[in-house]
């Protein structure tokens, strides 16, 4: 038999039935437009301007790297992504995490993660995607950007979810955190990881996850 390796197990994940909401059923794929997110990915990996202290997140690679221009000041590995893969567009529920560039803009200390660092997902471009790909209407495009003028950032109950950041292990058992893609859409790393990183970056640091 064939060692579960973390890309394997993935591969499996797949194939079972995700307890997802019915949006999930939703085509995320349109002949019609371009994937916004792609495009954005293929100039977001490199830094905005010399100094810039940034994080790259590689799901192929299963890294975490913390940057200063181009000049690596810290890696993680293996970090752990949602068990449902990871893709450009999410869906409420489908345990993916969402591919591309984010803001640090929230820390909480009191996680049952240990820590949890939140990013502004689902972006101005996420949204852009839903409406394009007909997740969101036009009623539901004009509110969330209603709801991010008024907040200052995107509402979190919509169809693309939300919740999403890098957290800590808390109490969850390492090994599988080793070994496989465990989240329910988030950027897993261990407790020590989790508290040095918190040293390195600041609310508005700048997330990229490809």
């Amino acid at each position: 038999m064939k060692p579960v390796t973390r890309r394997r197990f993935l591969a499996l994940a797949l194939g079972w039935p995700v307890a997802a909401s019915a949006a999930a059923n939703v085509t995320l794929s349109s002949e019609a437009y371009p994937d916004l997110v792609a495009n954005q990915l293929e100039r977001a990996a490199s830094p905005r301007e010399p100094a810039e202290q940034w994080v790259l997140i590689d799901d192929k690679a299963s890294t975490l790297t913390v940057f200063r221009g181009y000049s690596v000041v810290e890696e993680f590995k293996p970090v752990s992504l949602g068990r449902g893969g990871a893709r450009t567009q999410r869906l409420r529920g489908d345990n993916t995490t969402p591919l591309g560039e984010f803001r640090v803009n929230r820390f909480n200390h009191d996680s049952k993660w240990h820590i949890f660092m939140g990013v502004n997902y689902p972006t101005p471009t996420h949204a852009r995607m839903a409406l394009q790909h007909g997740i969101y209407s036009q009623a539901d495009y004009d509110a969330y950007f209603d709801y991010y003028r008024r907040h200052r950032q995107p509402p979190q109950n919509t169809v693309l979810g939300g919740a999403i950041g890098i957290h800590g292990l808390g109490e969850a058992d390492p090994d599988v955190h080793d070994r496989y893609n465990w989240t329910q859409g988030c950027v897993a790393v261990t407790n020590s990881q989790i508290e040095r990183l918190t040293e390195l970056v600041k609310v508005g640091t700048r997330v990229v996850i490809r």
